[in-house]
């Protein structure tokens, strides 16, 4: 019965369309939190580390991209289309990033601690994994039981990496 609602704001697609960058951000977040420091005076520099690495990964995909589309299709590298398809199969990546970067921004400004900044990054990366996962039972089984193996496994991994941050510190 649930498969058949349908509502017009409900819709996945403008999602789905996105959800490698946004699954490959969250890892990535969660990823380089576990060589961010705990200290108070390192926010600044944890939220431009954080930022600047992302917004790196997310170019170095993009070129990647651009490059071996070319190569395929023998297509030119620099033109328009080529670009904005390169750059929004990157973009994504880098949106992930923001949330964290702020509130690191916010810690450096003394609105809360490096500590607080940092469990709310993983546990939005950890949502993220969690939503997509879920989409990817319900996707395959159109059901509750792998809607919730999947964010369950989706989750278990974004896990995984917070705790290793704990465990390395």
């Amino acid at each position: 019965m649930l498969a058949k609602f349908h509502h017009p704001h409900l819709e996945w697609r403008p999602l789905e369309r996105v959800a490698f960058g946004l699954i490959y951000g969250a890892i990535l977040v969660l990823s380089l939190l576990m060589a961010a420091g705990e200290s108070t005076d390192m926010t600044f520099k944890t939220a431009l580390v954080l930022f600047g690495s992302v917004l790196a990964v997310a170019l170095a995909k993009g070129f990647a991209e651009l490059v071996a589309h070319a190569i395929e299709t023998g297509e030119r590298m620099l033109t328009k289309r080529a670009l904005c398809s390169a750059w929004n199969g990157s973009h994504p990546t880098l949106a992930v990033v923001v949330l964290p970067t702020a509130l690191f921004l916010a810690a450096g400004l003394g609105l809360c601690s490096s500590g607080i900044a940092t469990v709310l990054s993983q546990a939005y990366c950890l949502a993220i994994l969690v939503l997509f996962g879920a989409r990817v039972g319900w996707v395959i089984g159109h059901g509750p039981w792998l809607s919730i193996s999947g964010a369950l496994f989706a989750g278990g991994i974004g896990s995984a990496l917070a705790a290793m941050k704990y465990v390395l510190h």
